[in-house]
């Protein structure tokens, strides 16, 4: 077996594990964000529905990485060998997959994560609590309308390719193919036409500067430095992968297509944008619901003690309206979240209790009026 086809199969079989590895995390984070959804509505609390409303969006979000996972092997040429899945296909069949990829990754998956993550970040700069019964509906529909003008300009570059092909004939190949078929060989290799590379560049040019804004917003509501280091993860991830993703597609149509230096290209742009996802599920999904549970926690520990106490309910007079200093131990929050800090007790007692924080008060804001507790910024950059 040639050198490059080893190295190719290899590269796939990679490929499909780590798609594996993110289709576990994805559906494990569903099972989770569902089972803190069922807590939240169980609690009846106010302050914890806050936080648990952006689950759909959250389980939208995965949908779109479990999509582009999906089209990442789909492109693999190690599933169009002999003896493989797609090896009883035509050529022209396989051109059909690698256009299908396109259209599905570049026009839609991509596109679409990108517009949710910055949906779910302005929402957590918003001055009240947010959602309604209809913010997460709206979110998903706001993302597919912002994502259409991709797909109908990628489907419209692989629709026309034969007649700009025909009637542009000095136009290179790598412009408008999706796929490349080698001499004596009927497999056809993915590739990604420039044209396609050049829209998706546009498009992630604009929602990387709005990222930026938003991610320079939203750092001067931070109020502990856990979630300083969030948000910093979140944002330089995001608008630092993505762009890096397109620059190596870009410079995917230099080498031969199926050859060395291009196997290389194309998985180090997959792997860019898959460490992109994993990062979003985590900061997203994951360490929100992470702190809402402990919260549901606490709460029903309040619950118990109030009850023993013979306490109606718990003493609102003693929660603390302002700012932590930075020593948090478990979760964080933005002005107007629920924050955790660990403070130890003196040495006779010994052990250390968690202070909580339900309201947080803006510097620009007078202590007669907190800002409401909210789910925002838990949810986007937990």
């Amino acid at each position: 077996m040639p050198l490059t086809s080893s190295v190719a199969d290899a590269l796939g079989v990679l490929t499909i594990v780590l798609v594996a590895i993110l289709i576990l995390l994805g559906l494990c984070s569903v099972i989770y964000s569902i089972y803190l959804h069922t807590r939240i509505c169980n609690a009846g609390s106010i302050h914890l529905t806050y936080f648990g409303s952006p689950w759909i969006v959250r389980i939208a979000y995965i949908f779109f990485a479990l999509c582009w996972g999906l089209g990442e092997i789909i492109r693999l040429s190690l599933l169009r060998h002999s003896g493989r899945i797609f090896s009883s296909l035509s050529s022209s069949w396989h051109e059909n997959l690698c256009s299908c990829y396109i259209v599905s990754n570049l026009g839609f998956s991509e596109p679409c994560l990108l517009l949710t993550l910055a949906l779910l970040l302005r929402a957590s700069l918003q001055n009240a609590a947010p959602l309604s019964r209809h913010w997460n509906p709206k979110t998903i529909v706001l993302v597919l309308l912002f994502g259409l003008p991709m797909l109908i300009l990628q489907l419209s570059i692989i629709l026309l390719e034969p007649k700009l092909r025909h009637h542009h004939q000095n136009l290179p190949s790598y412009f408008i193919e999706a796929a490349s078929s080698n001499p004596g060989n009927n497999v056809a290799a993915c590739t990604y036409p420039l044209l396609s590379i050049i829209l998706l560049g546009l498009f992630a040019t604009i929602l990387t500067c709005y990222l930026l804004w938003l991610g320079k917003q939203m750092l001067h509501s931070v109020i502990n430095k856990v979630l300083l280091r969030r948000v910093y993860t979140l944002i330089l991830t995001s608008c630092s992968l993505f762009p890096l993703r397109v620059l190596l597609l870009g410079l995917s149509v230099l080498p031969k297509p199926g050859s060395f230096v291009f196997e290389i290209i194309v998985f180090l742009a997959f792997a860019s944008l898959l460490c992109c996802i994993v990062v979003g599920i985590c900061l997203l999904v994951c360490l929100p619901a992470a702190d809402s549970l402990a919260l549901t926690s606490l709460q029903r520990q309040e619950d118990i003690e109030a009850t023993r106490t013979g306490t109606d309910e718990p003493n609102d007079d003693s929660i603390p309206l302002v700012p932590f200093d930075g020593n948090v131990s478990s979760a964080s929050g933005f002005w107007g979240s629920i924050s955790f800090r660990s403070i130890q007790r003196d040495e006779t007692h010994g052990g250390s209790f968690v202070e909580l924080s339900l309201f947080a008060t803006s510097p620009n804001s007078s202590p007669e009026s907190p800002r409401p507790l909210g789910w925002s910024s838990m949810t986007s950059a937990s």
